[in-house]
């Protein structure tokens, strides 16, 4: 395993006498050639366990909020058993939002099993219940807090605080670019940026090439898109802007400057390319009902199209891609329903169901998932508990024992890992952290999340930090 901090410090020719001598930006492309090879050789397809990839790409679906796991992966029956009882002091936890005259709360949903593995989904989430035997289901996530700015860092970051690099980013910078005219790290939005904000999808001290490229779902997918100028003329001012920004960085440092004009020429590049791939017209009528891009609902409609575009990107080859859920009604994120539970969740499922399941099997049916991680996840649970029993009863936020999944990218489909209490309220199996899906998902990109570092603040960060464990237990 090549330490990469420490191969790009022992270049013979150092990055200042490179940029010495470019010109008009040649200088400078070869130096993105070079560090992009340097990137690829350092995070190859082993890393020191000798274990090879299985995966090439990741695509998150972010469910912002915090959809409760008792309602969709993990079935409690004694909820509904011991309905409206007080939980009282033992069951009371400083990770959930929970005193000891609370409730308990059965699920509005049935749970049923599903494909030839008997995976319980419950009736919320029909089209990914079809696809059950795709799903690898980590039932003992155990978050840091309770609210949602922090969780969603922890679940994008690694950290609570910001100021650090998405995983996406991690994943661009360890695995480098499959293709030099596309973004390695686009975010799909849906008009609303999660708790947290854009430091959820930033690259902090990574280079800012690393950072999320966002396509909108609605309107202009990408702002200056269409260029203003004619071609020779447009080329004429980005020569000119690389010449003087090559001059100046050969006076300086020259990091920040080296990722301006990487991103000046990524910019160039995808004025011809996103338009074509945003463009899901081109796609069958078969394909395009599957997904769900022309449904009567606004919000199901541009959720699906995101879905579809996701596909579409991995295909030309972008390392990770992200898709948000849309805000659709009055709250702090969409699947935060403190109240009416059962009118919110159906409406955010109805929204993102389709779209999911829909993903997944097309990248199945493309050959595309055995080389594709497919995560899905909120930045917490709910309480399995509530204030009181009400007609517009709701969960709060809960981060004691939650569940997310993942398929493809040679996760073991059709199986659940770790197990919470007869409640749903604590894991008392396998407890597990963010850190440790990061490093499971690293490990099928073929990095080692203890060796992918950079070094910043005087020391070698990494997306772990001191923690994370490989769950093996997951994987092929």
């Amino acid at each position: 395993m090549f330490d990469r901090q420490a191969m790009m410090g022992r270049s013979v020719v150092s990055r200042r006498e490179w940029l010495s001598n470019a010109s008009n930006g040649f200088g400078m492309l070869a130096l993105s050639s070079l560090l992009a090879d340097q990137a690829r050789s350092d995070s190859g397809s082993t890393q020191g366990d000798g274990h090879p990839a299985k995966a090439r790409n990741v695509i998150l679906c972010f469910m912002d909020g915090g959809p409760s796991h008792v309602d969709t992966f993990d079935p409690k029956p004694m909820l509904k058993k011991h309905q409206g009882k007080a939980i009282g002091q033992s069951a009371v936890s400083t990770k959930a939002q929970a005193t000891p005259d609370r409730v308990w709360l059965g699920s509005p949903w049935e749970f049923r099993q599903r494909g030839d593995s008997g995976l319980w989904v419950s009736d919320l989430l029909p089209n990914i219940a079809e696809v059950a035997d795709e799903l690898c289901v980590v039932r003992s996530l155990v978050g840091r807090q309770p609210l949602h700015g922090q969780q969603s860092l922890l679940l994008h970051t690694g950290r609570v605080t910001g100021s650090a690099p998405s995983i996406g980013s991690w994943v661009s910078y360890g695995l480098s670019s499959e293709r030099d005219n596309l973004p390695n790290y686009v975010l799909l939005n849906n008009d609303w940026i999660p708790n947290g904000g854009w430091e959820n999808f930033g690259s902090a001290f990574l280079p800012a090439s690393h950072s999320a490229t966002m396509l909108r779902a609605k309107g202009k997918v990408l702002d200056n898109i269409t260029p203003s100028d004619l071609p020779q003329l447009q080329k004429r001012k980005l020569d000119l802007l690389r010449a003087q920004d090559t001059d100046f960085a050969a006076k300086t440092e020259g990091r920040a400057i080296e990722s301006a004009i990487a991103n000046y020429e990524t910019a160039f590049r995808l004025q011809r390319l996103i338009p074509d791939l945003a463009d899901v017209s081109v796609e069958s009528e078969a394909t395009r009902r599957m997904y769900g891009v022309d449904s009567t609902n606004d919000y199901k409609r541009h959720y699906s199209l995101q879905c579809l575009r996701a596909r579409r990107l991995v295909e030309a080859g972008v390392r990770f891609v992200e898709i948000t859920c849309p805000l659709t009604h009055a709250n702090n994120s969409p699947w935060d329903q403190h109240k009416d539970l059962k009118k919110y969740h159906e409406e955010n499922a109805m929204i993102t169901d389709q779209g999911v399941a829909a993903l997944i099997r097309d990248l199945k049916q493309r050959g595309l998932l055995d080389s594709t991680v497919v995560v899905w996840a909120g930045e917490m649970g709910r309480t399995p508990h509530t204030p009181k029993i009400t007609d517009d009863v709701g969960r709060d936020h809960h981060v004691n024992g939650y569940s997310v999944f993942l398929a493809g990218g040679g996760f073991k489909g059709g199986m659940t890992y770790g197990t919470t209490d007869e409640f749903g309220n604590s894991v008392v199996e396998n407890p597990s952290s963010i850190h440790d899906v990061h490093a499971t998902i690293l490990h099928q990109l073929g990095i080692d999340h203890r060796r992918l570092t950079f070094r910043f603040g005087g020391r070698d960060v990494s997306l772990t930090d001191v923690h994370g464990e490989v769950l093996y237990e997951l994987v092929s």
